[in-house]
């Protein structure tokens, strides 16, 4: 641990801090490692945990195995379309005119981009869009892959697809208009791809979650063949059957009915992803502060480091401090917009640099306008994040 903290300490030594850095020898066993989970199943890159179109474009050229990307914005799509990327699959359902004007327009212009629905009133604003531009709009299935048992709903809240009944329903209102198609099937079991079941101090906890993703795991899978076999047998021409995360790789290929699984945490593996039985990836998605100042014996200051991660608030969705060893934050200021205060039993003098890891992947590249790219003691490079290009979505 001590010569990775000297390794990155000579190879950031030039640069203004704070600075967010990729770790290119541990994104590079990541994408190797996520390769061989996922056995021979195309891997379609998830483009919100990465925000970064040469290391997107990075990841697909490392293998053909890796196919596609799965975008969470129509308008991110449209403009990863204008920079070459095809097989854009959008995950979230839109409505909204601007965003589906321009879709439909990079579609007419060759675009390569399906957009997601769950519900009858989405098909009929995008068909109505599709005819005004003339083209057609292919479309992906979103279906619900929570499991849904008395008081707990153990998944998340997305889409209201969780029958073959409404399945059918829906696609029926697809199959009438000539300007939409249905091409697609998604089903992310967000409970097992994104719960981790070791989490070190919670042993009741842990069993009970990775009791709960075996029985949803059965379930699901059930569910997800069901809602497929009835609409190819209705007359659905699907040509992908989406699902899984870096979390639920091992069990997502189990299922026969999916023709592609997702994953994107995994290349940059955050802290949130450190407790999974099945797997353990390794942190190369890193920031550094400078400490600037030491306002008493016990305490040393951070420049910055406020990147606090969503969902709900918990100290799980901090950055977590991990060279030098043993700083933790002060519970009544935790990680600071501008400044964050640590302590510990040996602290780093002003002047020396802390390194982090972000509790989620994608989301701390909203704060910077560039990755530098490190192997070794050395910067190789940098690459742009959709932030430094200028690119806001959500």
């Amino acid at each position: 641990m001590d010569a990775m903290f000297n390794a990155y300490t000579q190879a950031l030594a030039n640069y203004a801090k704070p600075q967010a850095f990729v770790d290119m020898d541990a994104f590079d066993a990541n994408l190797a490692a996520l390769l061989k989970r996922a056995r021979s199943m195309p891997i379609r890159v998830a483009s919100k945990s990465v925000r970064c179109p040469d290391l997107l474009r990075y990841a697909l050229e490392f293998s053909e195995q890796f196919q596609g990307l799965l975008c969470f914005h129509g308008l991110e799509a449209v403009v990863l379309a204008q920079q070459g990327f095809t097989d854009l699959l959008v995950a979230y359902p839109t409505t909204d005119a601007h965003v589906l004007n321009t879709v439909c327009q990079q579609i007419a212009r060759g675009g390569d981009i399906t957009l997601m629905v769950d519900s009858p009133q989405q098909v009929a604003i995008i068909a109505d869009i599709a005819r005004n531009n003339n083209v057609v709009v292919p479309l992906c299935m979103d279906v619900d892959m929570s499991m849904h048992l008395p008081k707990l709903n153990f998944g998340v809240y997305r889409s209201p697809v969780r029958t073959v009944e409404t399945a059918l329903a829906l696609y029926q209102t697809i199959a009438v208009n000539t300007h939409v198609r249905l091409t697609g099937v998604m089903g992310y079991e967000a409970q097992v791809a994104g719960v981790p079941d070791k989490v070190p101090g919670q042993g009741a906890k842990n069993h009970l979650i990775h009791y709960l993703k075996q029985r949803s795991i059965k379930q699901l899978h059930q569910r997800r063949q069901a809602i497929v076999t009835a609409l190819k047998d209705a007359g659905a021409e699907l040509t992908l059957v989406n699902g899984g995360g870096t979390g639920s790789l091992e069990s997502t290929i189990q299922d026969t009915s999916v023709t592609e699984v997702a994953a994107g945490s995994g290349l940059y593996s955050p802290t949130l992803f450190d407790n999974y039985r099945a797997f353990k990836h390794q942190a190369a998605l890193l920031f550094v502060l400078e400490v600037c100042r030491q306002p008493s014996p016990e305490v040393v200051t951070c420049l910055g480091g406020g990147y606090v991660a969503s969902g709900a608030a918990g100290k799980d969705k901090l950055p977590v401090p991990v060279w030098p060893q043993g700083l933790k934050f002060i519970d009544n200021e935790g990680a600071g917009e501008v400044q964050t205060p640590l302590t510990g039993e040996q602290l780093p003098p002003v002047g020396e640099q802390v390194f982090f890891r972000h509790a989620k992947a994608g989301e701390l590249l909203e704060r910077f306008n560039q990755v530098l790219l490190v192997r070794g003691n050395k910067c190789v490079g940098n690459a742009q994040t959709y932030r430094g290009l200028g690119w806001q979505f959500i």
